[in-house]
């Protein structure tokens, strides 16, 4: 009697790299990598989505290439630790995914006002905003706490893994080069010292001025999974973020981990931010 064995792959999800969106706000075509679930093609469904942030100098798809994003949704869509979702990369470029403070990128709003409608026009998605959430690492986290505390109607959960979050003392003791970059730094005011970078600029895109500013019930209408490393530089701003939420009673979730700012601690705690998210799209 003969024997058959059939290989084959289960719950593999469509990963499409370097796709192009017009922005007409940004005056160029703009990058993005998507990943959809193994049943996207053949399901009637439509999917929640997350969008990814990358970090300072990676590009979309750097959570693919380095963060083998692909592979992990697949094996948690397949054991049921995340829902099937689409996830969504886009290039951030340098911007830290806000409108720069001298006009030079106005990527913030390329990203509400252009990326998330074109997402939700091309792909099979659920609109509403308890079906949406945005993480990232790094430069990328600190571009999901900000969306998640500029735009609470528009997010449901937000996961910053080792997010970038100065304090008021950080920036003003930043090097010369960070400050006058023109993300913080207006035209006129750059060459700012000490507590003279303390701009309006500034206070729009920090996240811990914009705790302090924002209601308790604005605050907790979105859900926060924080986590960074122990050994990672940016802990101390970590911490501070886990102390602004917690002084206003904000639910969250903080995690600090053992591990560094790198490709490893991130693979390792992506899946636990997608399934905090995940559960918020069950609510």
């Amino acid at each position: 009697m003969q024997c058959f064995i059939v290989l084959f792959v289960v719950g593999q999800g469509i990963v499409k790299e370097k796709q192009t969106i017009k922005s007409k706000i940004l005056n160029k075509e703009v990058h993005y990598t998507i990943y959809l679930p193994a049943d996207y093609n053949t399901s009637e469904r439509y999917y929640p989505v997350t969008y990814l942030l990358h970090g300072y100098g990676d590009a979309d798809d750097g959570w693919v290439q380095f963060g083998e994003i692909n592979r992990l949704a697949d094996k948690a869509i397949l054991d049921g630790t995340i829902p099937p979702m689409i996830i969504v990369t886009p290039d951030g470029f340098k911007s830290f995914y806000i409108n720069a403070a001298d006009g030079s990128l106005d990527y913030e709003d390329f990203f509400i006002k252009e990326l998330i409608p074109f997402i939700e026009k091309t792909y099979k998605v659920k609109s509403e905003k308890r079906y949406r959430g945005v993480a990232g690492l790094s430069m990328g986290g600190y571009g999901a706490l900000i969306y998640g505390l500029k735009y609470p109607q528009l997010f449901a959960a937000v996961a910053p893994l080792s997010a970038v979050v100065w304090s008021d003392k950080d920036i003003m003791n930043a090097s010369d080069n960070i400050y006058n970059s023109g993300l913080f730094a207006t035209n006129a005011n750059k060459n700012a010292k000490g507590a003279d970078r303390i701009t309006d600029a500034w206070l729009r895109n920090s996240p811990l001025a914009i705790i302090e500013k924002k209601s308790v019930e604005e605050l907790s209408s979105v859900k926060y999974w924080i986590d960074c490393g122990d050994d990672d530089n940016l802990s101390i701003g970590n911490s501070n973020l886990h102390i602004a939420l917690s002084n206003k009673n904000v639910p969250h979730e903080f995690r600090i981990r053992d591990g560094v700012h790198n490709w490893t601690y991130w693979r390792s705690g992506v899946i636990n931010a997608l399934s905090f998210i995940g559960n918020n799209f069950h609510q």
